[in-house]
């Protein structure tokens, strides 16, 4: 019959910072994507480029005044980092599946 070590170490003797039952901090549920694997940050690269394209390219040409200035493009590139980081929070927060261990 086997007993259980209330002191989680073979020696019977406590470390700190150790769990007493000798497991290691429990996991309850796993982790979402990394950035680098959401089709989202592709999407938000995507976006950024193709501000910084468009700002390159409309410009002052016949005399015209420039329509979409560089101090612009970086605003919207600001309103889609912030866009992003709340969808990348929102998805942290919201999704937790079960954790079975295997």
């Amino acid at each position: 019959m086997t007993t259980a070590n209330p002191g989680g170490t073979p020696s019977g003797r406590r470390t700190a910072g150790a769990d007493v039952s000798g497991h290691g901090t429990r996991r309850l549920s796993t982790e979402t994507k990394s950035a680098l694997k959401t089709t989202e940050f592709f999407v938000y690269i995507a976006a950024v480029i193709a501000v910084l394209i468009a700002s390159m390219v409309v410009g002052t040409e016949d005399n015209h005044r420039d329509y979409f200035r560089a101090d612009q493009a970086w605003l919207y590139i600001v309103i889609l980092t912030v866009g992003y980081m709340i969808s990348r929070g929102l998805a942290k927060s919201g999704s937790r599946d079960n954790y079975d261990g295997s």
